[in-house]
């Protein structure tokens, strides 16, 4: 039985139009320019480090929090899978695997997204970025880690896991290869094929790189 992580903007669950309404109610309510589409050019890092952008530091803490009231009704409704993810997860679970969400995202909109998108689940992670996801990975006992983003890289690298980058997000292939992924896959649809791969090389003892 092998577990899996997954990053979940851009990985599992196209979050691109529930954020940007949720940034676009915000900049309403702040009486603040924040271009949307720019945001969700860069989706990955956490929300507060994107706050950056538009607000001076002193507020940018009541503004998350004006955001995470925010994103429920406005953001959730909107977000729909990415293509491959419902399959990805089941065949993790198929083989009697354990799944994990590890996500920048604060922990509860992160579990009424995957609740809301129908993904069966073991766990969901929150607040957790980059390297900062490894001991989430590595406590749950996952051996693949799967994300869009660089950062993903890292922390598989962090939690001891498999590094599987799909260029869904803001990175192509090769800049996924170029930051070291074991395996890159153009997104989701091409996973539960790679899985059962790559459980059957494990399986018989061979290399797992791609």
């Amino acid at each position: 039985m092998y577990s899996v992580g997954f990053d979940l903007d851009l990985t599992l669950a196209d979050t691109r139009a529930g954020i940007a309404a949720a940034f676009d109610e915000l900049s309403q309510r702040l009486g603040v320019v924040i271009d949307s589409d720019l945001v969700i050019s860069r989706l990955g890092p956490p929300l507060e480090h994107e706050l950056t952008y538009w607000l001076p530091p002193e507020e940018i803490a009541a503004a998350a929090d004006l955001y995470r009231s925010l994103y429920a009704v406005t953001a959730v409704p909107l977000t729909t899978l990415m293509a491959g993810a419902a399959e990805a997860v089941a065949e993790v679970r198929r083989h009697g695997g354990r799944v994990i969400v590890v996500t920048a995202k604060n922990t509860r909109d992160a579990r009424s997204t995957v609740e809301a998108l129908g993904l069966e689940v073991d766990e969901v992670a929150g607040l957790v970025f980059g390297a900062g996801k490894g001991m989430a990975i590595a406590d749950f006992g996952a051996a693949v880690y799967v994300g869009d983003h660089v950062a993903d890289i890292e922390a598989a690298r962090a939690g001891g896991a498999l590094s599987v980058a799909v260029a869904t997000g803001p990175y192509t292939e090769q800049a996924l290869r170029d930051h070291g992924a074991d395996v890159v896959l153009p997104d989701l649809t091409g996973f539960a094929a790679w899985f059962e791969a790559w459980r059957a090389r494990e399986i018989g003892g061979v290399s797992t790189v791609i």
